[in-house]
């Protein structure tokens, strides 16, 4: 009964899904004096698919996309894509109906990322970051790519071991291997600080990966508790130039 709801589910929200387009929302909007929760709002608000958040790029050498968790309000990610944001990386948002199971989404990313190689051959390296249940995806389409270009994978306070709902519901099963062209970085908060992650035994980001570099990440950041959403914030600021 949980695997077809599911299903159902994920067929309702994938057949609204748009294709690649220049979003609503663009990284340009993002200014002091508009709150990271109408900017956030703006991100949520996208069309499913990979929505690009700049255009007219001419110096870029990488596209890096940026991939949200379950139920995301979409303000955790506002400063971290502008800090990230520079002239050679080309940025995008992933909305995907994330209720659902993960595969088709990741699929269909991964289709759309060849497309925009295709189409952009000055391109050459791919950077995903995925938060939490998008970290999930994230980890599907590392699993699966194939490309020549290399990928370079972020996954952000994630629970990579999995849960008997996506086991059982969604035939999760852990990457075991990283790819000759693939790097993957796993940025893993605090177990108790972690509200999404506290409560359970054991800590689902618990995970071995061969070739997987993995950071635990410290108790506080600018003052504040680190916990799930200011992870994000964390590692924009460590782990880009």
């Amino acid at each position: 009964m949980k695997q077809t709801t599911l299903i159902l589910i994920f067929s309702f929200f994938a057949a609204s899904c748009s294709d690649s387009s220049t979003s609503h929302i663009q990284l340009k909007d993002f200014i002091d004096d508009v709150s990271v929760q109408k900017l956030g709002q703006g991100l949520i608000d996208l069309p499913y698919g990979l929505n690009a958040l700049e255009s007219g790029l001419s110096e870029s050498e990488e596209v890096l996309i940026a991939v949200h968790g379950s139920r995301s309000q979409g303000y955790e990610w506002v400063y971290p894509l502008k800090s990230i944001d520079s002239l050679k990386k080309e940025m995008y948002f992933y909305r995907w109906p994330d209720q659902g199971c993960f595969e088709e989404p990741a699929e269909k990313l991964i289709k759309d990322i060849s497309n925009i190689l295709l189409e952009n051959p000055s391109l050459n390296k791919v950077i995903l970051i995925g938060h939490s249940y998008g970290g999930i995806l994230v980890s599907d389409v590392l699993k699966k790519w194939a490309n020549k270009i290399p990928v370079e994978a972020h996954i952000i306070a994630s629970p990579l071991a999995g849960s008997d709902l996506l086991i059982n519901s969604c035939n999760y099963s852990p990457i075991k291997k990283i790819k000759a062209n693939s790097a993957l970085f796993e940025w893993r908060t605090q177990h108790q600080l972690d509200s999404a992650f506290k409560d359970t035994s054991p800590n689902p980001q618990d995970i071995s990966i061969i070739g997987s570099s993995i950071t635990i990440l410290p108790d506080t950041y600018k003052g504040n508790r680190l916990g799930h959403n200011w992870s994000i914030s964390w590692v924009a600021d460590e782990a880009f130039d």
